[in-house]
């Protein structure tokens, strides 16, 4: 090991990925010598059975790591060829060294060697392989080793490689690079897009000419956003490459915001049956997450398409893939139309014509340096190249002239009798450009420290790689597809990627379309994208759909872009979408609840069906109080008008019409005015009727009470006398109104509570007075004493002789009216609740005062208008009666009233002895 060699391994620590075994493997190759893998091998010689590689000679060295096989079965390192991955790739690298090495503006007089080694697509094969690179870097102790002759032994010199072109699989690249750090030998890779290579304190040898795969994930998270979608799955290979790709998406689309990841799927390397039906399962568990991000490989990627096909689930699931399935038809083969409409990516690039000469160019005459091409032309022609001492297949025509192409198989022309379209692979482009980019940092080393020198100078013999490694950062040309091409600090590529739509339906040429770009940014096309059917409209992946209007939202916890949609009921409306509030008392929602709206202002109308009863029994009333007192004016001096205490009579008519009047008042708008009578004629009517009502049966009751014990007539039975206690009794009724008007003037209110139902539709503000309902039956109270009283005197003036009438007719209307008033309580105040309290309390308060006053009217007046107008020869003078005749009819009336309880109670009756 040289000294250089020796200080670096000193002044590295080992990586995680390179422990003790790597040290054992590294212990072998030293034992297979320095003569290394051979440089030719017979074609179709089984792989995997020696090590393989090809040797171009020059005076640089680069190494080249390509996956020309696939991952062998178990217990064998590889597999069948890999023609694109494999033979396209590993061709563009020798491509790029002819065209560099005949460049003589490029390293002039300097020709670039290569040593290419087979990965087989496994990192732990390519990790022994890559063994190779560093043999030139160790010294090998040979003191104790003689030929037989005693000589020591002559061990050719392998070459030095300045740096190395690969690997493909970000797994494969991530295991050399450890190797290769230790030996300070820089790597270009030309398809590896791990995140996780970025990471220069792991991989500060590590650069790459294609974006890294967070670009990727950047770009992919803005595709799903421009798209609409905020709820998605992913589905990732197991393995550097896919869970990479995924943690990186899932990182950007945390940072980003607003997406959401329903599940998070891992592919397993060695799938076991019956997986591919678990993962498309675990994915309709969040069905409505149809878009799927899949960071997989292309085996991997044709198995979930045909489980999702298998389930009947064909237009489901909209697949966003990376550029591991980019524009490739072989994962979608047999599988269209469940890929249709899939969204792909794929790092920009571009055709090589000039390769696509070369390549086709290629046959067993002019390719003998790649040693892989024999195995490839036979599995491309599907035939069987004769050799000596070796048996071919019988299935298989051998490849000789021996067929009606005789020119093309002896001239072995490479599209002679081909049976397969030829299609340059996506990364030949990459490979062409990782060359280069060495190329030009070597150049640029040469300019600076062999200035004017041609050839390989002292300085660069050899070459020192981490001087090297600042050279390749500083690289800045325009690549192979006319595109530049350059390094960040990280070793990595600026994002450029194409974005393709695998679109079937309606299209006269179904295939990938490309639908836009991402540099940095995106440029989608909606116009050009197409979905299942044809269907231009954007399919929905949400884990919830947009609330309706007046709805909001409500959140899932711990799941931002899920949530459940409530309705702003009652008189709520939408604040923000995440939150409800109560409109102001006198407001409602609108209809779409996004605000709120006056509350419409109602009173009771004149044509209300509420109004027209009482007013129609308050207009009767009225006209029969008004013929009432017309006729008792107009018959003011006949005996039955004086009979019936004219005086009295008239204020009792002015209460009942005084009742009738209120009707009117309480169905009327509401205003100051409107308001200040109610107050005081809702409960004078009353007051004035009941008050003289009193007058009347307590006249009568003292009357008959003194004429029980003496011949002299009570005190105050005077008409003037009934008069002043009929008004000091309204009095009282007037005094308690003006108290109210001066402790609380009257004024109007609009009630928004009294009609504020359930339904906001139907919410109405009343207009009113101030009079709430226990104000309004205070008003009535007092009336209410008084005709209490009234009834008390009733019943006890209830013996009254027949000649007495008054006092009869007025027990009949107190007993009615406290029937009618008994009623009204319950009606009045078990509307309480109801939203047409206030038409119903009104209908209920003006027909119980009507009836009330109707009663009155009717059973002390309108009898006595009958016999007025009707029977007129009856209202005549009678027998003028004294107090002492009132007297003695009392006297006998209570004697009689004794004798019939006497009888009543068995004992014998005496005759009185007094008369």
């Amino acid at each position: 090991m040289t000294s250089e060699a020796r200080s670096s391994l000193r002044r590295r620590s080992l990586t995680p990925p390179f422990r003790y075994q790597t040290w054992l493997r590294l212990a072998w190759a030293l034992l297979v010598g320095a003569a290394g893998p051979g440089s030719w091998a017979q074609p179709g010689a089984q792989p995997g059975t020696q090590p393989q590689s090809i040797k171009i000679e020059g005076d640089f060295f680069v190494g080249g790591l390509f996956p020309v096989h696939s991952r062998g079965p178990a217990g064998v390192p590889c597999g069948e060829i890999k023609r694109e991955k494999g033979i396209h790739r590993l061709e563009a690298l020798l491509y790029a060294l002819d065209q560099i090495n005949s460049d003589p503006d490029l390293l002039p007089n300097i020709t670039l060697g290569a040593r290419i080694l087979d990965t087989c697509s496994r990192d732990t094969y390519a990790l022994e392989q890559s063994l190779t690179f560093v043999q030139a870097l160790i010294q090998k102790d040979t003191s104790d080793v003689r030929c037989s002759n005693g000589e020591p032994p002559i061990l050719p010199k392998p070459e030095r490689v300045v740096g190395v072109i690969g690997a493909s699989g970000s797994s494969v690249s991530i295991m050399v690079a450890n190797v290769l750090r230790l030996f300070s030998i820089p790597q270009i890779s030309y398809a590896s897009t791990a995140p996780e290579l970025s990471d220069k304190t792991r991989y500060e040898f590590f650069s790459r000419v294609v974006p890294p795969d967070s670009y990727q994930a950047q770009a992919m998270v803005d595709i799903v956003k421009a798209m609409g979608w905020n709820y998605v799955s992913t589905l990732a290979s197991e393995g550097n490459y896919g869970e990479s790709g995924v943690d990186a998406f899932l990182q950007i689309s945390r940072e980003a915001g607003g997406l959401c990841i329903a599940q998070s799927i891992k592919i397993p390397r060695e799938p076991r049956p019956g997986e591919f039906e678990k993962i498309i399962k675990r994915l309709m568990e969040t069905s409505n997450a149809r878009g799927v991000i899949i960071f997989a490989n292309e085996d991997d990627i044709k198995r979930v398409l045909q489980t999702a096909k298998t389930a009947n689930l064909t237009g489901h699931f909209l697949f966003v893939g990376s550029d591991s399935w980019g524009a490739k038809n072989s994962p979608i083969q047999d599988q269209e139309d469940v890929a249709e409409g899939a969204v792909t990516i794929l790092p920009k690039r571009a055709s090589i014509d000039g390769f696509d000469q070369y390549f086709t160019s290629r046959s067993l005459e002019n390719n003998r340096r790649n040693i892989w091409f024999a195995e490839f032309w036979e599995d491309d022609f599907k035939c069987k190249l004769t050799r000596p001492g070796i048996k071919y297949d019988l299935g298989r025509r051998k490849c000789t002239g021996n067929n009606n192409n005789n020119f093309c198989f002896l001239s072995f022309h490479y599209f002679c009798d081909h049976h397969s379209q030829y299609e340059q692979e996506g990364k030949v482009q990459f490979v062409i450009d990782a060359v280069y980019a060495m190329a030009h940092a070597l150049h640029s080393m040469h300019l600076d420290l062999c200035p004017g020198y041609m050839g390989v100078c002292e300085k660069m013999d050899p070459v020192e790689g981490e001087m090297l490694l600042q050279y390749i950062r500083s690289v800045s040309f325009n690549g192979s597809a006319g595109t530049g091409v350059m390094f960040n600090e990280n070793g990595d590529a600026p994002g450029r990627y194409d974005i393709f739509q695998y679109q079937l339906s309606n299209v006269s040429n179904p295939g990938y379309k490309v639908i836009g770009q991402w540099t940095n940014h995106l440029r989608l096309n909606p116009e050009e994208m197409q979905w299942s059917g044809g269907d231009r409209k954007v399919p929905e992946s949400v884990c919830s759909f947009p609330c309706e209007s007046g709805e909001r939202k409500k959140m899932v916890k711990g799941v931002p872009c899920c949530w459940h949609c409530e309705f702003c009921d009652g008189y709520q409306y939408l604040l923000d979408e995440f939150s409800c509030d109560m409109c102001p008392f006198d407001m409602r929602p609108l209809k779409n609840r996004t605000g709120c709206r006056s509350t419409p202002i109602i009173k009771l109308e004149w044509s209300s069906p509420w109004a027209i009863i009482p007013v129609f029994l308050a207009i009767l009333g009225i006209l029969a109080t008004s013929g009432c007192i017309v006729t008792f004016i107009r018959f003011n001096d006949t005996p039955i008008v004086r009979a019936s205490g004219r005086e009295l009579s008239y204020v009792l008519l002015t209460g009942i019409f005084l009742i009738y009047l209120i009707t009117f008042l309480m169905i009327a708008e509401p205003s100051v005015p409107v308001c200040a009578f109610r107050r005081l004629l809702l409960g004078l009517g009353m007051c004035i009727s009941y008050s003289a009502m009193l007058t009347k049966t307590n006249r009568i009751y003292r009357i008959f009470e003194q004429g029980k014990v003496a011949v002299t007539p009570p005190k105050f039975i005077s008409p003037t006398s009934q008069l002043i206690i009929t008004f000091i009794l309204i009095s009282m009724q007037i005094l308690g109104v003006f108290i109210w008007f001066g402790v609380m003037p009257p004024h109007t209110i609009i009630d928004y509570e009294e009609q504020k139902p359930p339904n906001p539709e139907f919410a109405r503000g009343v207009l009113k007075c101030d009079m709430s309902d226990l104000s309004l039956i205070f008003c009535l109270s007092y009336s209410f004493v008084l005709m209490i009283t009234c009834t008390v005197y009733a019943i006890k003036s209830r013996g009254v002789p027949e000649t007495f009438n008054e006092a009869k007719p007025i027990g009949f209307t107190m007993y009615t009216t406290c029937i009618i008033w008994l009623a009204f309580v319950p009606i009045f105040f078990g509307t309480a609740q109801s939203t047409e309290k206030m038409f119903i309390q009104t209908t209920t308060l003006t027909v119980s005062m009507s009836l009330s006053a109707t009663v009155s009217l009717g059973m002390l007046y309108i009898p006595k208008v009958y016999v007025i107008i009707c029977h007129p020869e009856q209202n005549v003078q009678k027998r003028k009666r004294s107090f002492k005749a009132v007297a003695q009819a009392a006297t006998v009336s209570t004697h009689l009233s004794q004798k019939s309880n006497d009888k009543q109670n068995g004992s014998k009756i005496e005759p009185d002895r007094s008369q």
